[in-house]
Formats: C-alpha cells, structure tokens, sequence
C-alpha cells in the first residue's frame, strides 16, 4: 500500500496524501455479503442528537465481514483484495472449497490466490485463524476474541497487531497496540500477521469536503460559542477570566482530562501491565 501526493495546483491539493488503492483488485463488492446502512445522523430513538458532528456522506453498504473464522479445516483461496468504505483496513473475498464466499480482513502481505484456512492444527501463517494455544512466541496477531467464540474484537483497524509474548496457566500474554500487556484465554482464536493498509494514519484529506463525504460534520470550538450553549462560551474575545478558559469542560460540563475508567471494572484482573506505567 502506498500514498500519492499532488501538485499544489488548488489550494485542497497543496496538503492532500491520499490512498494509492493499488493493492484493490476488484471494484464491485460481492452482492450477497452486503446488506443495507442505515444512518442515524447521530440521533436517538427520540429524535434527539446523542452524538455530535455526524451528517451527510456518501451512501453505503455494509460488507458483512467474518470475525469468527469458524469453518475449521476447510482451505479457502483469496479471489479478490477489496476497498471497505465502513472500516480503515482492506478487507479480502476469500471462497471456500465448499464454494461458500466470505470476507475477511485482509493482513500485510495477503495476495490474491493466496490459500488461508482456520482450525487447531493449520500452520502460523498469514491468514490463518488459530487458537492462541497453538501461536509461536513473537507472532503478530490481529483480530483477536476477549472470549472463545464471540468473534475477534481486539486488532481491527488498519495497521494494527498485537505481539503473543508468553503463556502461562492456561492464558496468552499479548502486548496490545496501545502497549498494555494483557491476559487472554488461549482458547480465544486470532489471525496471524498484521492488518493491512499501514499507511493510513498518514494520510491527509487536504479539504473539507472529502471529511464531508465521510458524514462527520464540523466542530465548533466552545469559546466561540455563547454561554448558554456551552461551559467556556461567552466573554469579549479570547476572554480569559469569565467568558471561556477557566476550565476545559464538554458541553455538559465535565471537566476534561480527568480519567473515566470504573475503579473496579471486571477487566482490571486481565491487565498486567498498563498502557501508560514507566
């Protein structure tokens, strides 16, 4: 996967760094594992907007991606690497030998006519699902279950991959994206190797309307706002004494940069090591 840049010839051309999409083989999604998005435009059952500067944006279908991985033993070949306009990473179109088609995310190095396959015995190799019990210490995993067959939550997004670093009493030791060291249960399945796209986090839209069509509407800075619509709103200009940098807060008045974690969330027997301990 690689960027392209352009000439500045337009002002949203002078910062822009899109996608290449050189690695996207196939341009219609498969009919049969799509279904219908609903958008909510960041309402509620009420009418109410619950969630913020969400609006618009190109319509869209929902690729239905396969977490789970469950038809073990079975050997699949990658037809086709496609554009998932619902998720940062490429997802691929894989077909069984059965003739079931499935999609699944597509990791670093994936290719077309590729063979990957699930199961407790298949080899630690790229596009393979198997229980964490049966990963070599040091393999990038992705896709990764919190309990046995939920389906893989942890290591989705693009450029993502969790490190198994140990095993012991029955769990796998991983150190997750974010560097928190975390107990999983080794029956839990994961995917070998690291999501794909890696370059995602460097790209630039290089204008408004590009995040328009994404359907995030924009922000508007509190301290420009009057004080009945927000806690830092009000005051003569970039006030510093009533009107607006007292203290950060969201509109509801929470103060921000306070932690939000429960004290006793159930997860915290799970944690070895903090993301952010010295």
């Amino acid at each position: 996967m690689s960027l392209k840049s352009f000439k500045p010839v337009t002002p949203s051309n002078r910062y822009k760094v899109w996608s290449s999409f050189d690695e996207i083989t196939k341009d219609t999604p498969e009919k049969s594992l799509c279904q219908p998005l609903k958008k909510s435009g960041g309402r509620n059952n009420n009418g109410r907007i619950t969630t913020r500067h969400i609006g618009g944006g190109h319509k869209r279908k929902y690729r239905l991606v396969d977490f789970k991985r469950t038809k073990f033993d079975i050997p699949a070949e990658v037809i086709a690497i496609e554009y998932d306009p619902n998720r940062s990473c490429r997802i691929a179109l894989i077909k069984y030998e059965d003739g079931v088609k499935s999609y699944i995310l597509a990791p670093v190095g994936l290719q077309v006519g590729a063979k990957v396959q699930s199961g407790n015995s298949v080899a630690p190799k790229v596009g393979n699902a198997m229980p964490l019990k049966n990963v070599p210490l040091g393999t990038a995993v992705h896709n990764i279950e919190l309990r046995p067959g939920t389906g893989g939550k942890v290591a989705r997004a693009a450029g993502q991959q969790a490190i198994v670093s140990n095993r012991e009493a029955g769990y796998a030791l991983l150190k997750m994206p974010s560097g928190e060291i975390r107990k999983f249960h080794e029956e839990c399945l994961c995917t070998i190797g690291q999501v794909g796209n890696t370059q995602h986090m460097n790209e630039m839209s290089g204008k408004a309307g590009r995040t328009r069509w994404m359907g995030i509407r924009p922000t508007v800075r509190g301290m420009c706002m009057n004080p009945v619509d927000h806690p830092n709103g009000g005051g003569e200009g970039k006030s510093k004494s009533g009107g607006g940098r007292q203290h950060l807060k969201s509109p509801w008045g929470h103060v921000k940069g306070q932690k939000t974690r429960r004290l006793r969330k159930p997860s915290n027997s799970v944690i070895v090591q903090r993301r952010n301990s010295k």
